[in-house]
Order: structure tokens, then C-alpha cells, then sequence
């Protein structure tokens, strides 16, 4: 069993990254500035739905050749041990050659995580085979692209590793759009996922009135003011319950 229920799940993937971070920002568990990738990190599929799983890690290293064994040596441990791992999943990746200088995946890679219960993958380095992947219809998050694979090496499984300036540990939560990867923490999902429909409904105050023309900057400050009012008091209400 996944430590979040599938109807959490389920109901985060309703929503975009931007807003399940505004809402993590309302818990004041964190940061402003911690816990989503940054630039580096892009969607390849921009138009897919947002991708929502737990992370499955490893490094990967492609620069040299093996110092025992084969190219693509560790993707049988690691298809082991998604095996054994409970869904979704999300493959990340952390490339240790800096700079990259072969892709992390391709569409073998992809095919065979998707086969495995993954609902995504997010690499600091480069991916390839962008054509042939994209009817998968599997959400890729990558730094680059690089035609060719080198001396493939997937490295350590089950680690940390940082992706786009943010450490990502086995099991963390990730939700993953075109505007980026935020994780959640896995004992917030519940309120995060509440919080995001209400945080939609005080955002469509602001919305509502700057779309039905006629405006006015007292009418735009009055409905600033009170979609503010419900953000602040959703945030309250969210934070009493997180310590109860």
C-alpha cells in the first residue's frame, strides 16, 4: 500500500503544480523558495495532464566507460526493485556528470518504467528519442536533450539525489506539470488536495470580476481583498487541522 489513498491521489491530479504549491504555501510548512525544481528542470510533453507518484531515485553517470560490467548496467536491479515498490512511481534520476554528456533515457528506458507501474520520469540530465516517446503518452521531465546514451551507468538506487536545485528522497510525493515538479509532503496530501479546490474558488473572485469588464481599480481592490480574505482564512482552517 502507498502511504496517500488512491482518492487523494486521484484528486490531486485534478490540479495544476502552481496551485498545489500556493496551497503548500498556505500551510507554512517550508520555504517559499524550497521544494520545487527550477529552471534547469522542463516538461517534454507540455500538454499532458499533471503527473502525481512517488519518487523511485537514482544517479547515473555516462561520461567514461565501466569500470566492471556493461553499458546499462544497474537497470536490472532497478526494474527489480520497482517490481517490489507499490505504484505510482516516478523515476528520478540525478546525473552526476557535470555537464551531462549523454541522454539518461531513451524509449526503451521509458517503455520499460511505464511497463512497471511508473507514471513519469524526471532526470537532471538529458533524454532522447523524443518522437518515438511521446505516444506513450509519459510524462518526461529532463535538463536537456542529447542524441546519444555514452557509457550508459545507472549508479546507486534508492538515495537521495537533487534535481533542479531540490533534494528528492525514495518516496517523496511529486506532482509534475509544464510549469514544473513540486514535492508534497506525504502527511499533507490529504490537505493539500482539500485546499486546492478552495484555493481555486478565492482565486475565481479575482477572475470573475476582471472578466466581466467594467472595471475599476476600487472594484479590482475589493475583489483582491476578498479573495485574499478567503485564502488567509482557508490557510487558518488548514493549519489548525495539520496540528490537530
Amino acid at each position: 500500500m502507498t502511504p496517500v489513498a488512491d482518492a487523494t491521489l486521484v484528486a490531486l491530479r485534478k490540479y495544476d503544480t502552481p496551485t498545489v504549491c500556493n496551497v503548500i504555501e498556505l500551510l507554512e510548512v517550508r520555504p517559499r523558495t524550497a521544494g520545487y525544481t527550477d529552471a534547469r528542470i522542463r516538461a517534454y510533453y507540455p500538454t499532458l495532464p499533471p503527473m502525481v507518484g512517488f519518487a523511485s531515485t537514482a544517479t547515473f553517470r555516462a561520461a567514461a566507460p565501466p569500470r566492471g560490467g556493461d553499458t546499462y548496467m544497474g537497470l536490472s536491479r532497478q526494474v527489480e526493485l520497482l517490481e517490489k515498490t507499490p505504484g505510482p512511481k516516478v523515476v528520478v534520476f540525478q546525473d552526476l556528470d557535470d555537464p551531462p554528456v549523454a541522454a539518461t533515457f531513451g524509449e526503451i528506458m521509458a517503455t520499460t518504467y511505464q511497463a512497471f507501474g511508473c507514471v513519469g520520469l524526471v532526470s537532471s540530465g538529458g533524454g532522447r528519442d523524443i518522437d518515438q516517446i511521446e505516444p506513450l503518452k509519459f510524462p518526461c521531465f529532463t535538463g536537456c536533450t542529447i542524441p546519444s546514451h555514452g557509457y550508459t551507468q545507472i549508479v546507486d538506487l534508492g538515495v537521495p539525489v537533487r534535481v533542479g536545485g531540490v533534494w528528492i528522497h525514495p518516496g517523496d510525493l511529486l506532482h509534475g506539470d509544464r510549469n514544473g515538479i513540486t514535492t508534497i509532503p506525504v502527511e499533507l496530501a490529504d490537505l493539500v488536495a482539500e485546499g486546492c479546490a478552495g484555493f481555486m474558488d478565492a482565486e475565481k473572485v479575482m477572475l470573475d470580476y476582471l472578466r466581466a469588464g467594467s472595471v475599476t481599480s476600487a472594484g479590482f481592490n475589493t475583489a483582491r481583498d476578498e479573495a485574499k480574505r478567503q485564502m488567509n482564512d482557508m490557510g487558518v482552517r488548514l493549519r489548525a487541522r495539520m496540528k490537530a
